[in-house]
């Protein structure tokens, strides 16, 4: 914790002690310092560094780790490269958009940079807007994380969000089926996990996951003995008894949301939501040219976005009507 105000009481006490009187200090080429002005000097700087580094802080808030000078709301994310190439460092606002029948049913605005952290508050807007929440929330592997399916669970909702290894899972068999991987490790009748040489694994301790709003904890396992194992080379990389980190819980959730996923409701899920979520986002960017917003604060960013959100479903409904005339 940042304390200004002590470094400040140490500089006047200094001060006092020393009978410092600062019109007497010199500064410029020519002069030389004492020492008491040096030491004075330099801790009224700390202290007047200190309250800065407070202000940042108090800017910036717990979620987020930076902010845009000209616009405090705004958070330095990594954009996608440009077409020279070059990425791109600037600040910028997460937009989340849920879409229900081509139509924009909910829009949130966020200073995450990761897309995990904004299901939640765009699902909790959903329940504000229309008093339930959906009960297939479609999203893609950005979004899978162990508090958004607790959440899901919670709320009644079903698991059909992706989790970030679901493309490896699902397709690459030999990554799937590896027997040095700690998930597909035999457990015995004793409740004893082994690895593909028979070692037995046993629990060394358990270890909360950071960032967790549900009191998640992984497993810590190590083998009893690797020494002269013969799949050492394909099981670890180091010299040591092996260790792994298990959460048989998430496991489960991934298994889930793999069977979810795999069905045939689910592969029409999710080909709808790659037609009418990322379609959506085409349509606004490309073809209607709305690249960047021209607000700032995130207050107004959320207006703006929620016009260009109503423009864009007002527009959807024309559409339609006029197919609907011409059908008839």
């Amino acid at each position: 914790e940042y304390a200004p105000e002590y470094l400040k009481e140490a500089a006047e006490q200094y001060a006092e002690v020393w009978q410092i009187n600062e019109a007497i200090f010199v500064h410029g080429r020519g002069h030389r310092k004492t020492t008491q002005q040096r030491h004075y000097e330099k801790l009224k700087g700390y202290a007047a560094k200190l309250e800065e580094y407070v202000e940042k802080i108090k800017i910036c808030g717990e979620d987020r780790n930076s902010y845009s000078k000209t616009d405090h709301s705004a958070t330095f994310m990594r954009i996608k490269t440009d077409y020279m190439g070059n990425d791109q460092l600037l600040p910028a606002y997460n937009v989340q958009v849920g879409v229900a029948d081509e139509y924009i049913a909910v829009v949130d605005v966020n200073q995450y940079r990761s897309d995990m952290g904004c299901f939640i508050p765009l699902m909790n807007k959903f329940y504000t807007t229309y008093g339930f929440y959906p009960k297939y929330p479609v999203a893609d592997a950005g979004y899978g994380s162990y508090n958004n399916y607790i959440f899901c669970e919670q709320q009644g909702m079903e698991k059909y969000m992706k989790f970030p290894m679901f493309k490896k899972e699902t397709t690459d068999k030999k990554y799937h089926e590896d027997p040095f991987r700690a998930v597909n490790f035999p457990i015995g009748e004793d409740g004893i996990m082994r690895c593909p040489n028979g070692k037995n694994f046993y629990l060394q301790y358990r270890k909360n996951v950071k960032g967790n709003k549900y009191g998640r904890q992984e497993e810590v396992y190590q083998c009893e003995d690797c020494s002269g194992c013969p799949y050492a080379e394909q099981c670890k990389k180091t010299d040591k008894n092996r260790t792994v980190r298990i959460n048989r819980e998430l496991t489960a959730m991934h298994q889930e949301v793999i069977e979810n996923l795999e069905s045939i409701q689910g592969a029409l899920l999710r080909m709808n939501r790659s037609i009418q979520a990322e379609g959506t986002f085409g349509i606004m960017k490309n073809d209607r040219w709305y690249k960047r917003i021209v607000r700032r604060g995130i207050k107004s960013v959320l207006l703006e976005v929620f016009l260009v959100s109503i423009g864009h479903n007002l527009y959807k409904y024309h559409n339609k009507q006029k197919k609907v005339a011409a059908t008839a």
